[in-house]
């Protein structure tokens, strides 16, 4: 999980036009593009469109296949450059096991927006073709929910099953940390407005 102002990704991937700052970001992201498809190269793995190749497309408006994780990997590398140094929230071997935490936080009144599987798994800001597989998965939420999410899991924690215990514990320590610097943040005229969780 890493925290930042999504609208200056937005501008990146979309600017008809980019400043000189934005173009020295630009090329800093096709870097670790490129640096991942060469880790891919390593492991064997073959994706029918490279990370480069699905920055250039993404930046141009053409993407060119409906099922691909390429475009997935290319936008975390432009978020990646704008955002803070991204927090581990866990190691998780199936993401739909969230969906079981969902229904055990909803049984105990939480409300649905604020359940894991609604924001883990929401989808980039953007629209990318689909990455054809359970992972990478992009997910958001609005950092002005971050201290609502921490108050509605501590306050049904203890009642929980213990098999969602620590999960909960985690975010709800994560997203009280989280709503305290967003509020020092817009003190200082920033606005860090996205949480975005990556599962990889």
């Amino acid at each position: 999980m890493s925290t930042g102002d999504m609208r200056t990704v937005v501008r990146l991937l979309t600017a008809v036009e980019r400043t000189e700052r934005q173009e020295r970001t630009l090329a800093r992201v096709r870097t670790e593009c490129e640096r991942t498809d060469a880790r891919f190269q390593e492991q064997g793995i073959d994706l029918e469109v490279s990370i480069a190749q699905a920055l250039d497309q993404l930046i141009d408006g053409t993407p060119s296949t409906d099922l691909c994780p390429s475009y997935s990997y290319a936008f975390y590398q432009a978020v990646a450059a704008h955002f803070s140094d991204p927090t581990d929230l866990g190691d998780w071997r199936r993401p739909s096991w969230f969906y079981a935490m969902d229904d055990e936080l909803a049984r105990h009144g939480v409300p649905s927006d604020l359940l894991p599987g609604t924001f883990l798994f929401s989808g980039p800001p953007l629209r990318l073709p689909h990455p054809g597989d359970a992972v990478p998965a992009i997910g958001t939420l609005p950092t002005q929910r971050a201290a609502a999410l921490a108050g509605a899991y501590e306050s049904v924690l203890p009642r929980l099953d213990p098999e969602f215990q620590e999960a909960v514990h985690r975010f709800a320590e994560v997203m009280r940390v989280e709503a305290e610097e967003w509020e020092s943040s817009r003190k200082l005229g920033m606005n860090p407005d996205t949480l975005l969780f990556w599962f990889h």
